[in-house]
């Protein structure tokens, strides 16, 4: 069975820093595409970052400079290193791996993806 746990969240003051992990446990994920979303009360789900299986990322533009997405196929685990925190950042952080490789593009991800993470929450306080 696949599951994706994540950890890292918590509270943090705007500013501040937090690091997320996604463990992967069921399958190996050497060839997914890997992704991070987040979803704040009463908006959508959206994209945040998005890794492929040669490393290339993408960055949802709110993010772009302040957070960076990498992964560690060897521990099975991926990562979202976010600095510059900022209220808006809060939200329930979530992360996705899909197989296929069509899958890779953020929103195709966002909405398709294969596996996905019970998330962990971020709250940014100004």
């Amino acid at each position: 069975q696949v599951q994706l746990q994540e950890t890292g969240g918590g509270s943090v003051q705007a500013g501040g820093s937090l690091r997320l992990s996604c463990a992967v446990f069921g399958y190996s994920t050497a060839s997914d595409c890997m992704g991070w979303f987040r979803q704040a009360p009463g908006k959508e789900r959206e994209g945040v970052a998005v890794i492929d299986d040669d490393g290339s990322a993408s960055y949802a533009d709110s993010v772009k400079g302040r957070f960076t997405i990498s992964k560690d196929h060897a521990k099975g685990t991926l990562y979202l290193q976010m600095n510059s925190l900022k209220p808006d950042d809060t939200a329930m952080y979530y992360c996705a791996a899909d197989p296929r490789p069509w899958a890779c593009p953020i929103e195709t991800l966002r909405t398709r993806g294969k596996y996905w993470g019970q998330g962990t929450q971020v709250t940014v306080s100004s």
